[in-house]
C-alpha cells in the first residue's frame, strides 16, 4: 500500500538537510497542508529563515534529539547513511521516506505532471508551472531552482494539476506514478549510479511502466534516447515533439536572439501560434515545446499556454543574471554536464554578441569528472577563456588523480585555480567592457557571482 497525504495527517514530519533546494519545497508544502513539519540542516541559511517564518521547526546541526517526537522522517540521496539523525530513526522504527516517497505522497491527491530527463528537468517543468497557471489554473509545484515569476520553488495550489520535477539521479522516480509525464532527453550522467547509458535508459522504462494508463508521455522527437523510449510506450497516449518533421508538435522558422527565441508551432500540421521566449537558446525552444505538449495533453488552451510561456522569465540558476557593471555582464548557470555545458556557452556567445565569453567552471562530482574528463576539456574549449575550481565533490570521496587541473590538462585555453579569492581576482582583471562572465556549476561556485560585481565596481565605479 502506498502513504498518501491521509496517512501523514495529524503527524509530525521530520526532513533531515531541510534547506536543500528540493527537501524544502517539500516542507513548505506540507506545512501548508496543515502537517507539523520540524527539520535541520547542516548550517543557518535564508532558506531556513524563510521555513521558519511559516511555521517550521528548523534545526541549525544534526543530532539525534532533532527527531524526537516525530512520526515520520524525510532523507535525500544526499544524506550519508550514518547521519545521526537517519540512524537515530531507524533505531527507533521510525518510519523513514525519501525525497521521492515525501513527493509522491504530495501528489497522490493531484493529476500530477512529472518532468524528467537528464537535461532541462528545472525549466521544462517550471515552464509548464507558468503556462498552466495562464490558463487561470493554480496548479502546486515542486520545482529544482527558484521560479522567478513567484520567487518560490515549490507551492501548494487550490487546482487539480500538481507539477513536479522528476530527478533521475538515483532512479527513485519510480515512486511518483504520474497521470503524465515529460521526458526531455536521456543520456548518460549521475554516473556514481549508473555504470552505463543502458542502465540509465532502463531506469527511464521504469519510469514509463509507472504513469497512468489515462494518462499521457510527452518526449522529444529530436533526442534518440527519449525516442527510443517513447517509440517503445504502449501503456498510455504518447505525444512527440521537436523539430523532426513526424514530431506531433514540431517547431519551425526558428530565430535565435541574443536574449531570446522564436518559432512557429505546429500541432498535428496544422499551425496554433508562435512562441517568443525571453529566454535564449534552441535548447529552451525544445523545453517550451514540451511544456506546451504536455499543457494540450491536459485539454488546456493553446493560445494562453502559448501566452504563458511568453512571460516566462525564467529560473534561478539558470542562464541568471547576476548584473552589470562597466558593460560587463555577470551570468550564473547550473550547467554541469557536458551536453548542458555547450547549449549554455552556444547561448552565452550568442548573448555576448562582439564580446567574449569568460567562464570560471566548478566540477560537481569525481565520479563525474572522471567519466566525462575529455569532453568537459573539449567543450569548456569554446569559451574565450576558463578558469576551473576545484572538483565540488558533494556527498562523495575523493578519487586519486581526479581534479579540476586533470580537465585543464587537456584544454588549450583554461587556467586551473582552486583558490575563489584568487579566481575573482584573475576574471576581473581579465574582463572589459562588453564580456561576459558566466559562472558555471552545481557546486558553491554560484556564490562568486556577487562577489565578481563586487569587484568590478571597485575596479569601475557603480
Amino acid at each position: 500500500m502506498r502513504t498518501t497525504l491521509k496517512d501523514i495527517a495529524g503527524k509530525r514530519v521530520h526532513f533531515i538537510g531541510v534547506g536543500g533546494s528540493g527537501m524544502s519545497g517539500l516542507a513548505r508544502i506540507m506545512a501548508s497542508e496543515g502537517i507539523e513539519v520540524s527539520g535541520s540542516d547542516i548550517k543557518e541559511s535564508s532558506v531556513l529563515a524563510a521555513l521558519k517564518a511559516i511555521g517550521v521547526d528548523t534545526k541549525v546541526g544534526h543530532r539525534a534529539s532533532n527527531i524526537d517526537g516525530a512520526d515520520f522522517v524525510v532523507f535525500s540521496s544526499a544524506i550519508n547513511p550514518e547521519n545521526v539523525e537517519l540512524v537515530e530513526a531507524k533505531e527507533r522504527s521510525i518510519p523513514t521516506l525519501s525525497r521521492a516517497q515525501a513527493l509522491a505522497i504530495l501528489m497522490s491527491d493531484s493529476k500530477s505532471i512529472a518532468v524528467a530527463g537528464t537535461h532541462g528537468k528545472t525549466t521544462t517543468t517550471s515552464m509548464l508551472t507558468v503556462a498552466i497557471q495562464s490558463c487561470g489554473e493554480d496548479p502546486s509545484f515542486a520545482i529544482g531552482g527558484i521560479l522567478k515569476a513567484s520567487g518560490s520553488n515549490a507551492h501548494k495550489g487550490t487546482g487539480e494539476y500538481f507539477v513536479a520535477e522528476a530527478d533521475e539521479s538515483d532512479g527513485s522516480f519510480i515512486e511518483y506514478h504520474p497521470f503524465g509525464a515529460i521526458i526531455t532527453n536521456i543520456e548518460l550522467d549521475h554516473v556514481d549510479h549508473f555504470a552505463t547509458l543502458e542502465s540509465v535508459f532502463q531506469a527511464f522504462e521504469e519510469f514509463s511502466e509507472t504513469i497512468s494508463q489515462k494518462g499521457f508521455l510527452v518526449y522529444c522527437a529530436d533526442d534518440q534516447g527519449s525516442k527510443g523510449l517513447g517509440d517503445a510506450v504502449t501503456r498510455c497516449q504518447t505525444v512527440s515533439y521537436g523539430v523532426d518533421p513526424d514530431a506531433d508538435l514540431r517547431i519551425d522558422e526558428i530565430e535565435l536572439a541574443p536574449a531570446g527565441s522564436r518559432a512557429r508551432v505546429l500541432w498535428k500540421a496544422r499551425t496554433i501560434g508562435h512562441l517568443e521566449l525571453q529566454t535564449p537558446g534552441h535548447h529552451n525552444l525544445l523545453n517550451a515545446s514540451a511544456a506546451l505538449a504536455a499543457g494540450l495533453c491536459l485539454g488546456l488552451p493553446a493560445p494562453q499556454l502559448i501566452a504563458g510561456l511568453a512571460t516566462f522569465r525564467g529560473t534561478g540558476r539558470r542562464f541568471e543574471l547576476k548584473g552589470q557593471v562597466h558593460g560587463i555582464r555577470v551570468l550564473d548557470d547550473y550547467g554541469h554536464h557536458p551536453t548542458e555545458i555547450d547549449v549554455t556557452l552556444e547561448a552565452a556567445k550568442r548573448f555576448a554578441t562582439d564580446g567574449r565569453v569568460l567562464v570560471v567552471f566548478q566540477p560537481h562530482r569525481y565520479s563525474r569528472t572522471r567519466a566525462f574528463l575529455t569532453e568537459f576539456a573539449s567543450v569548456l574549449d569554446h569559451a574565450d577563456h576558463t578558469w576551473v575550481l576545484e572538483v565540488y565533490g558533494s556527498s562523495e570521496k575523493q578519487i586519486p588523480g581526479v581534479s579540476g587541473q586533470s580537465i585543464v590538462s587537456l584544454m588549450t585555453k583554461g587556467t586551473f585555480e582552486p583558490n575563489f579569492l584568487a579566481v575573482v581576482t584573475e576574471v576581473v582583471k581579465e574582463a572589459k567592457p562588453g564580456d561576459v562572465i558566466l559562472t558555471l556549476g552545481a557546486g558553491d561556485v554560484s556564490s562568486l557571482g556577487p562577489i565578481i560585481l563586487e569587484a568590478l565596481t571597485a575596479k569601475y565605479g557603480a
